[in-house]
């Protein structure tokens, strides 16, 4: 089962915050929670807070035990974006740009299942090459 957590309207760049989330998807919760604890970045302790209300949401809502979880994925998504002037030379004014992010972690239960590799993708390819070589 899958459970979710956001943070909303977070004070971080998508950008820096996307870094944090690809380290720790497919991790299982302790693992990801130990990582985010040694990450020297912003956005690992809002992620380690978001985390920690995903698994206190599955634990509470759906009766899950926390050490069979695992994060399923963590997404940064763009939030709005505050938009102020500063001033410049000669009456001329910059845009100054402070963006804000949605945080999004899903934890589940379910082990992730390996990807498949195609067996019948190349089947064609080698009976053509047979038949040229006849």
């Amino acid at each position: 089962m899958d459970v979710k957590a956001i943070s909303k309207y977070v004070r971080i760049s998508p950008l820096k915050a996307r870094d944090v989330a690809r380290e720790i998807q497919g991790l299982p919760v302790s693992a990801a929670l130990s990582l985010l604890n040694f990450t020297p970045k912003k956005a690992a302790v809002l992620f380690t807070k978001t985390l920690k209300s995903a698994v206190a949401n599955a634990e509470h809502n759906f009766s899950l035990e926390a050490n069979n979880l695992i994060v399923k994925s963590a997404v940064a998504n763009l939030g709005p974006v505050h938009k102020r002037m500063k001033p410049l030379a000669k009456g001329s004014s910059a845009a100054i740009r402070k963006p804000m992010s949605h945080l999004q972690v899903i934890v589940s239960d379910e082990k992730p299942q390996p990807k498949k590799k195609d067996k019948t993708a190349k089947k064609p390819a080698a009976a053509a090459t047979a038949a040229a070589a006849e």
